[in-house]
C-alpha cells in the first residue's frame, strides 16, 4: 500500500508489543521507527531470562504477522499446572477439559528476537537501538532521547515503552490525565532449574510448575533446552521475606525447608539468588490512552499488570492487533488522493479514540483478575474445597459443553473479551458455590447435574 505520510510513525519502545507492531504497518507500508533503549542483541549479550505464556491471544496476533509457525518453534506447550506440595506430592491440574488445548511457554528475549528479525527486514521500518525515549513533546511530534540527545520528528508516536513509559509521563503532566500505580507487597526474583543430561528436562516439561507456600510461591516456566526459569513472588518485607533471607545460610536452609524437591535440582541456586535483581509488580492505569492524535499508549504503557494470569504480554497482543485493526479500518480515515490514504491528526485521532473504546474496559478487567489470581495461586491451589471446585467446573465443561465455560478457558483458550470473561466468572462462582455446598467429602458423584442445568439456565441464561 502507498501511505501518504511526511514523517515516520515513530514507536518508543521495541519490546515485544514494538516489534509486533512495527512489524504489522511495516508490512501494509507505513514508514515506521522504532527508538530502544537497549542494544541489538547478540549471542554474547543475554536479556531478561524471564519466560512468558502465550495464549489464544497472543497467538492471534502472531498469526496475523505470518510468522506463527517460526514463533511456536521456539515454544513448549503447557497442558496444565503441576502442584507441588511440601512433602514432594506433585497433583497435576489440566489447564482445560479439552486435552488439545494448551499453552505455551516462550523465552521473552527468544520471542523478541524473532519479531524484530521480521520487522528488520522491511526497507520502511527502521530501528534505533541503545538510545531511549527521554522527553516527548507532543504537541510537535519529537522525542529527545537519553543519551545521543537526538531530535527524532513523527507524524504521530506510539509508546510501548513499558509499565514506567517515557511517552504516558509526557501525557500525564497534561490536563485531565488520569493515572493510577499500584504496587502489591511481594515482589519477585529469578532462579533457575537446570537441564539434565543431554539437554533433558528433570520435572514435567509440559506443565507450568507451582509450589503454593501460603503467604509466597514459586513456579517454573519450562524452556526448549531442558531448563527451567523458576521465579520466586516473596514479600520484600517480614519475617520470611527477602528483606530477611540476607545470608546465602538462610538462603540456602529457606530453600530446603520449603521447596525441598526444588533445591534438589537447582546446584546454582545461592550465586543466582544473589546475582539476580529483586523486582516489584505494578498494577498501572491510566486514561485517555491517546492525546489528539499525536501519541497513543499499548501494552504495559497503557496499563501494566501483575503476571499472574499469564495475561501481560496476551493482552499487549490484543492491543497491538486492535490498533492495528483500527489502522485499517477505512471509515477511520480518508482516501483523498486517487484513492491512497492520508492521515493526518484527526484521522489518527479517529483511530486511537476507537482503539481506547475497544481496549480500556478490558484492560481494567484483566488487570483486576491478574491481582485476584495472585492469591488464589498462592493460598487456594493447595486447598481441598478449591480443587475439588476445579473438578466439578471440569465436569460441568464437559457435560454442558458451549453452556458452561469457565473463566480460565475464556481467558487463555478463547479471544472473547476480558471483561465478558470477567462477568461469566462472577455468574459461574455462584453456580459452583451452589452445587458444592453441603458436600463435605468432596464427592464428585454427589454432584446434582440437574440442579447444575437449572443453574446454568438462571445465571448464564443458555
Amino acid at each position: 500500500m502507498d501511505i501518504i505520510l511526511n514523517k515516520p510513525i515513530t514507536i518508543v519502545g521495541g519490546g515485544l508489543a514494538g516489534s509486533a507492531l512495527a512489524l504489522l504497518l511495516g508490512q501494509k507500508g507505513f514508514p515506521i521507527q522504532v527508538i530502544e533503549k537497549r542494544p541489538k542483541q547478540s549471542e554474547n549479550i543475554r536479556a531478561r531470562s524471564i519466560n512468558l505464556a502465550l495464549s489464544d491471544r497472543g497467538v492471534k496476533t502472531l498469526t496475523k504477522t505470518g510468522y506463527v509457525e517460526d514463533i511456536l518453534k521456539i515454544a513448549v506447550p503447557m497442558k496444565g499446572r503441576m502442584m507441588h506440595s511440601l512433602d514432594g506430592i506433585q497433583t497435576f491440574q489440566p489447564y482445560s477439559s479439552d486435552s488439545n488445548k494448551h499453552l505455551y511457554s516462550v523465552s521473552r528475549q527468544l520471542l523478541n528476537d524473532k519479531l524484530r528479525e521480521h520487522a528488520e527486514k522491511l526497507d520502511n521500518v527502521k530501528f534505533i537501538f541503545s538510545d531511549a525515549g527521554k522527553s516527548v513533546d507532543l504537541k510537535q511530534g519529537i522525542i529527545e532521547t537519553q543519551d545521543s540527545k537526538q531530535k527524532y520528528e513523527a507524524s504521530t508516536i506510539i509508546g510501548c515503552d513499558g509499565a514506567f513509559s517515557a511517552v504516558r509521563g509526557s501525557m500525564v503532566r497534561l490536563d485531565r490525565q488520569d493515572y493510577s500505580q499500584t504496587y502489591l507487597k511481594h515482589g519477585y526474583k529469578e532462579l533457575c532449574i537446570p537441564s539434565g543430561s543431554n539437554q533433558s528436562f528433570q520435572i514435567d516439561k509440559n506443565s507450568l510448575h507451582i509450589w503454593p507456600r501460603g503467604s509466597f510461591m514459586m513456579i517454573a516456566l519450562p524452556n526448549i533446552d531442558g531448563s527451567f526459569t523458576c521465579t520466586l513472588f516473596f514479600p520484600f518485607d517480614g519475617p520470611l521475606s527477602f528483606s530477611s533471607l540476607n545470608t546465602r545460610e538462610k538462603v540456602d536452609q529457606f530453600f530446603k525447608d520449603y521447596f525441598p524437591d526444588a533445591y534438589n535440582l537447582m546446584p546454582n541456586l545461592l550465586d543466582d539468588y544473589f546475582e539476580n535483581p529483586t523486582s516489584s509488580l505494578v498494577t498501572v492505569k491510566t486514561e485517555p490512552y491517546h492525546y489528539q492524535g499525536k501519541a497513543c499508549l499499548v501494552g504495559d504503557a497503557a496499563h501494566a499488570i501483575v503476571p499472574f494470569y499469564g495475561q501481560g504480554m496476551n493482552a499487549a497482543f490484543e492491543d497491538v492487533l486492535e490498533l492495528f485493526n483500527c489502522f485499517q479500518d477505512p471509515s477511520l480515515h480518508s482516501t483523498a488522493n486517487n484513492g491512497r490514504p492520508t492521515y493526518d491528526n484527526d484521522h489518527f485521532n479517529n483511530i486511537y479514540s476507537k482503539y481506547q473504546e475497544n481496549r480500556k474496559a478490558n484492560s481494567d478487567a484483566i488487570a483486576e483478575m491478574a491481582v485476584e489470581n495472585f492469591f488464589e495461586m498462592r493460598d487456594h491451589v493447595g486447598d481441598k474445597l478449591f480443587l475439588f471446585k476445579k473438578k466439578v467446573e471440569h465436569l460441568l465443561e464437559v457435560k454442558f459443553p458451549s453452556r458452561y465455560i469457565s473463566r480460565y478457558e475464556l481467558i487463555s483458550f478463547s479471544t472473547q473479551p476480558y471483561a465478558y470473561a470477567q462477568k461469566i466468572g462472577l455468574a459461574n462462582q455462584e453456580i459452583l458455590n451452589q452445587l458444592v455446598k453441603g458436600n463435605d467429602d468432596f464427592d464428585i458423584s454427589k454432584i446434582d447435574l440437574d440442579l447444575a442445568d437449572q443453574l446454568i439456565k438462571k445465571h448464564l441464561n443458555k
